[in-house]
């Protein structure tokens, strides 16, 4: 005779998986690593998660459950920032979201490990089942665009915004923002450096103070005026080209070198400058932003 009290632990058990749907499957990956990133397993759950189930089924509300392991190793010889860009894919290879992951500081033969996530389910994740590479960028440490809420010691904090395109006119804005405790003063144009995939110099750039006549009405060719900062105060630059393509070699620049002013600490963004083959990139003054 079966006993129904002995019977309930198991079916609470099996309540539970029901409520929360079928358990995730974590899937080793053997793929070698790119730039010295390599995804190690993916969790794709076998069924979606019934809606309010999320801390019971040890995800997130709301979440997918659609993650990768991941693993950074810095082969080289002075510590790095890592800007990740993970693809979710189809079988097929077909990208149905990315995601991008920050690590701040690996250093020389470290290895940081990590977890990115899909989050909440959007259109086509459900038939995500496989979690790529996509690009890697990496910086020295030391010169890596401040986290939100950082202050490095130079007292200023440098970022590049998500660039805009039309038309193959290119814009990607600069921003500094005086986060120390005194008057940053700034006269004129950022200091640049264009670097390649081995954040080495690009050469064959010509980069022109003001439009350079890529195009007007962008305010490009605003004269250069003095400022000072106060502290918690901003100013603007930015970055314009054409992305055309002719005679001769194409030329990416996936890394720039920015300083405020000439002798200032460099920050070093990745605006993935496209190029083309024309050769020119204009410079904005710095100015303040418009209220």
């Amino acid at each position: 005779m079966i006993r129904i009290n002995a019977l309930l632990p198991v079916l609470a058990a099996l309540l539970v998986l029901t409520a929360c749907g079928a358990p995730a499957a974590k899937t080793p990956v053997t793929s070698p690593a790119v730039d010295g990133v390599r995804i190690t397993s993916v969790t794709i759950p076998s069924a979606p998660a019934a809606p309010g189930s999320g801390s019971g089924s040890g995800v997130p509300a709301g979440d997918s459950g659609i993650s990768a392991a991941y693993e950074v190793t810095n082969n080289g010889t002075s510590a790095l920032a890592y800007t990740i860009l993970f693809d979710f894919t189809t079988d097929g290879g077909q990208v149905m979201a990315n995601t991008q992951e920050t690590v701040r500081s690996v250093g020389p033969g470290a290895t940081v490990r990590g977890t990115v996530r899909l989050g909440a389910p959007g259109p086509g994740s459900s038939g995500v089942t496989r979690v790529k590479v996509s690009r890697v960028t990496k910086v020295p440490a030391a010169e890596a665009p401040s986290a939100s809420g950082e202050c490095p010691p130079s007292g200023i904090r440098i970022t590049a915004d998500d660039g805009d395109a039309a038309m193959g006119l290119r814009v990607v804005g600069l921003r500094l923002e005086n986060c120390g405790k005194r008057d940053y003063a700034l006269d004129g144009y950022p200091v640049l450096e264009l670097l390649d995939k081995d954040r080495s110099p690009v050469e064959g750039v010509r980069i022109v103070q003001g439009s350079g006549g890529i195009t007007t009405g962008t305010g490009f060719d605003e004269p250069a005026r003095p400022l000072v900062l106060k502290p918690g105060d901003s100013a603007l630059s930015g970055l314009m080209w054409r992305n055309t393509t002719g005679s001769g070699d194409v030329v990416d620049v996936p890394y720039v070198r920015v300083r405020a002013v000439r002798g200032a600490d460099p920050v070093t963004v990745t605006p993935h400058l496209d190029l083309g083959t024309t050769g020119l990139l204009a410079v904005r003054a710095w100015t303040r932003p418009s209220r």
